[in-house]
């Protein structure tokens, strides 16, 4: 049952959530051009813009590069080797997930330098990660888990038969990965390097911490410290320009690209490749890594917090942790109450309207959460100054911002639950919105959940719109985190810190532990239960 035309109580809600995206990204670029024309020339051709434009680029590509460098051989490894426990690779592979950049970055600040962890413990110190090599390494350690994800999957689900025929026609091992596993590999690495993309360029607490100068981190600087509203709403249009970019630049790389089989044929188990030798370099490699990622950390935040003796701290930590698990619920809910009318209308729908509804919502994810932020308070000043600072627009910044995020899962669900249930429904006597309520939802509840936890992680890590637009006095673990760490407080931090480390790495399991069950089998409805 493919609908052309939505139902107008989900399209309603649906177009309110795109209003609610488009519109103040149209402000801050009526707000930019609102300046006087001597003074956008000044604004636009700063040589300084072009700074900020090669060293955000070049600080993306380089992550992406080393993500790469770190996620495939992993997910190799994890995917097609006889390395055991294949347990322990995938929480290496995943658990860097769950700590916020700005949280390694703390540690790793920490743990090095006079005085810092490794310092105090072995004597040797440690140079701290510092200009655009610190940036790197600490993006590259808190963001392969998107490529990760990507690519574990798609060595998993490979169809073998490609590889045995390279091999039945002469080719190498290496000579079979090189042309036939590479380029299969590639909408895997696209979509997850988009993630990293964006991410990248949405950043601005790791450069900032890191010292080096991005469109991020001078769009913060602007706005908080200089105060130059106007070049701050350039700064953010530039970004969105640059994020613009990578996404056209990704479907274009996408474009054409058809890797399913013409005919499924029988299943078959994917070959599992023998290390021999290679199998020390392979832990030696897996180590190193763990002990990056998450050892060190993990290791810095235990070391500081057992230095935090002020009780005051503790308090502070139960009334942050309060807050942030608060507005992380309420966010979860209202997103995902507003992602089920986009997923529907995209899976169930035709016409351009419904295209154009779904993929207008995406546009306040790929947004970067400081222009985004940097809209919102431009919008809310100049349309309702009442609503400036408050709990509501931090709520409706989080919702529309990750909105997206929960589509995903939604729509995924409501692939599985075949539109021919609804259809029985109908048939046997429901309404519409009985269908939908009685036999669409319980069977999209487990995805409905995973929607909510994801949004729950996000904002629970989320810095640049808590910092921008929360009600003044409202601490949360993140901000926390934030500012006692820009005044190398960090026994201060620590307790926050791990907080969150430990919040992420639970809700990270959560949401992996649900997405390997088996989906529910659909049913068809009784007449009692339609």
């Amino acid at each position: 049952m493919i609908r052309r035309r939505p139902p107008l109580a989900l399209l309603l809600p649906a177009l309110l959530t795109v209003a609610g995206v488009l519109l103040p990204l149209i402000y801050l670029l009526i707000r930019a051009l609102g300046a006087e024309s001597s003074e956008l020339r000044e604004i636009v051709f700063r040589a300084r813009n072009i700074n900020l434009l090669g060293n955000t680029l070049l600080l993306t590509v380089s992550t992406l590069v080393t993500t790469t460098l770190v996620a495939l051989p992993l997910a190799y490894l994890a995917a097609r080797t006889d390395l055991q426990p294949r347990r322990a690779l995938m929480l290496t592979g995943v658990l860097p997930l769950a700590i916020p950049g700005y949280v390694g970055a703390y540690a790793m600040i920490a743990a090095s330098g006079p005085g810092g962890t490794i310092d105090a413990l072995t004597g040797i110190t440690w140079p701290g990660p510092t200009g655009f090599w610190g940036a790197l390494g600490i993006l590259t350690l808190f963001t392969f888990p998107y490529l990760f994800l990507n690519l574990h999957a798609a060595l998993r689900t490979q169809d073998p038969a490609l590889e045995d025929a390279a091999r039945l026609l002469g080719r190498t091992p290496a000579q079979t990965f090189r042309d036939v596993t590479l380029p299969y590999l590639r909408p895997a690495w696209l979509s997850g390097a988009l993630l990293i993309a964006l991410h990248v360029l949405g950043d601005f607490s790791v450069v900032s911490l890191m010292r080096y100068p991005t469109f991020s981190a001078a769009i913060y600087q602007q706005y908080t410290a200089a105060y130059d509203r106007v070049y701050a709403a350039w700064l953010a249009l530039g970004l969105l320009l640059v994020t613009g970019a990578t996404l056209l630049l990704e479907a274009r790389l996408m474009r054409g690209l058809h890797l399913a089989r013409v005919s499924p044929g029988g299943a078959r188990e994917l070959r599992t490749v023998h290390l021999g030798r290679a199998r020390p370099l392979a832990w030696a490699f897996v180590a190193a890594l763990t002990g990056a990622a998450l050892i060190v950390p993990l290791g810095t935040i235990g070391y500081w917090l057992r230095l935090e003796t002020n009780p005051f701290a503790w308090a502070s930590l139960a009334e942050a942790l309060k807050s942030a698990l608060g507005a992380a619920t309420i966010a979860a809910v209202t997103t995902t109450a507003l992602a089920f009318p986009l997923a529907y209308i995209g899976s169930r729908a035709q016409g351009r309207l419904a295209r154009f509804t779904e993929r207008a919502a995406y546009l306040g994810y790929a947004t970067p959460p400081l222009a985004f932020a940097l809209a919102l308070v431009f919008f809310s000043l100049r349309v309702a100054p009442p609503l400036y600072q408050t709990f509501p627009l931090l709520i409706l910044a989080y919702t529309l911002h990750f909105v997206a995020e929960a589509v995903g899962p939604i729509r995924t669900g409501l692939s599985t639950a075949t539109p021919r249930l609804e259809e029985a429904a109908r048939l046997l006597g429901q309404t519409s919105r009985g269908a939908l309520t009685r036999v669409t939802l319980p069977l999209i509840r487990p995805s409905l959940l995973i929607s909510a936890a994801f949004v729950f992680l996000s904002v629970l890590k989320e810095l640049p719109l808590t910092l921008l637009l929360a009600p003044i006095g409202f601490e949360t673990l993140a901000r926390n985190v934030w500012a006692y760490t820009e005044e190398a407080q960090y026994a201060a931090a620590a307790p926050y810190a791990l907080a969150l480390a430990l919040s992420g790495a639970a809700l990270t399991l959560l949401i992996l532990r649900r997405e390997r069950r088996p989906a529910p089998r659909p049913t068809r409805p009784t007449k009692e239960q339609a």
